[in-house]
């Protein structure tokens, strides 16, 4: 029994162990494609990536998709008046940055919803009062137009003011592959949520397809 009991527990120790391994679900729209290969019929996945944009950091650097290709990324969306959510938001990502700054395919970025107001000095202030320094974490000034729509490419929504004078966002971040793709959404106001946001990003980090640029 001793012998059975031992066994059936390193088999559940091996099974954890490829479960903390195991890769992370793609997000969005996707479409079955097929082509010939070698001769022979074979039928792969498109699924639904970012795309390319241009917008201003808060450095005043232009800052397009490509700056962000080879990178594993978080988005989100804000404005730097919110009341609420956004400080919340933000102090919940403050550890993601600290612990992933020094790694050079990582990135984070946050779409201001509210451009007339938060222009590139603004952002500045914004970004130093939660001491972000380098290029980890760019906080980013757009056509509000251009803004607003990309946010349906990240599955997330967003509004101008609404009859009560408020911008509307929603508080999710959103985990980004190095392929564009949507890995993973999280509550942004939920340390827990974050927390498990963390462990996806070492878990997206150790994928094959996403290995460090050489």
């Amino acid at each position: 029994m001793k012998k059975l009991i031992y066994a059936a527990t390193i088999i559940l120790l091996i099974s954890a162990c490829k479960s903390n391994n195991s890769t992370l679900p793609i997000y969005g729209n996707k479409k079955p494609v097929t082509k010939t290969v070698n001769g022979k019929q074979v039928t792969d996945t498109i699924y639904q990536t970012i795309p390319d944009f241009k917008f201003v950091n808060q450095y005043g650097d232009t800052i397009t998709g490509k700056n962000l290709d080879g990178k594993i990324y978080v988005a989100d969306f804000f404005f730097t008046t919110c009341p609420t959510i956004c400080p919340v938001m933000h102090r919940n990502m403050l550890p993601v940055y600290n612990e992933f700054k020094s790694n050079p395919d990582f990135r984070i970025i946050s779409h201001s919803i509210d451009p007339k107001y938060d222009t590139v000095p603004v952002l500045k202030k914004y970004a130093d009062k939660m001491g972000l320094s380098g290029n980890t974490w760019w906080l980013l000034h757009g056509d509000k137009d251009a803004t607003y729509t990309i946010a349906k490419s990240y599955l997330t929504s967003v509004q101008e003011k609404n009859p009560q004078g408020n911008y509307v966002h929603d508080g999710y971040f959103i985990l980004i592959d190095k392929q564009k793709r949507i890995r993973g959404t999280y509550m942004g106001t939920d340390p827990a949520e974050v927390e498990k946001m963390t462990a996806d990003i070492k878990t997206l980090m150790a994928e094959p397809d996403q290995n460090p640029t050489k």
